[in-house]
């Protein structure tokens, strides 16, 4: 799926005005909501409006700030907590051109995630966030890199880690990757967590 940059998203119609809804129950102006995300305020707009698709690592991000759930902002519902989360209700979400299936009931203490992918996407995009993440790679090769250091995970590899260390995730092999994702939702004051772009390419 190509993302466009400035066309309106077809695939996720709840997400741009549940973004905006969100933000103004946190009673959080625009341009301070995007610079607790490390956007600017023309960026977060074009998210609020549909011109611009959010990726994950942004959905997490703005879920943080608002003190919500990727599965609140993307309108979905699990309904109430079920334990266990049968298959044929783990409907794909597209975002950013990444993939994912909601494994987990929302409203937990942490959220679990099956993510897929796609080559080339979040090379620029560094997080920086309160609590911790845990993923195991499924399907293909997933670059990894944790501060200064980067690693290759192959399936099977798995990774947990401190969300505070700056982390990038990227696909290595053109057909993508896929993953279980588990992160904690620890809220803390917006001026804790940044995500934006770095400057060169990950090695």
């Amino acid at each position: 799926m190509s993302t466009s940059e400035t066309g309106p998203i077809e695939d996720l119609p709840a997400v741009a005005p549940q973004l905006r809804a969100l933000r103004r129950r946190a009673s959080l102006t625009l341009e301070a909501a995007a610079r607790a995300a490390g956007l600017s305020p023309a960026h977060l707009s074009r998210l609020e409006t549909g011109q611009r698709q959010p990726s994950l690592p942004m959905l997490l991000a703005l879920a943080r700030i608002y003190g919500t759930t990727v599965s609140e902002l993307l309108g979905e519902t699990v309904p109430d907590r079920d334990a266990v989360v049968r298959a044929p209700a783990m409907e794909p979400t597209h975002a950013g051109g990444w993939t994912y299936w909601q494994t987990g009931a929302p409203g937990r203490g942490m959220q679990a995630l099956r993510v897929r992918v796609p080559h080339g996407t979040q090379g620029d995009i560094v997080r920086v966030h309160p609590g911790e993440e845990w993923l195991y790679v499924l399907k293909g090769r997933l670059r990894l890199r944790l501060g200064d250091s980067a690693h290759i995970l192959e399936p099977g590899d798995s990774a947990h880690f401190d969300s505070l260390t700056p982390h990038r995730l990227a696909a290595v092999d053109h057909d993508g990757a896929e993953l279980l994702f588990v992160h904690t939702l620890l809220q803390s004051p917006n001026s804790a967590l940044c995500i934006g772009p770095t400057p060169g390419e990950m090695p």
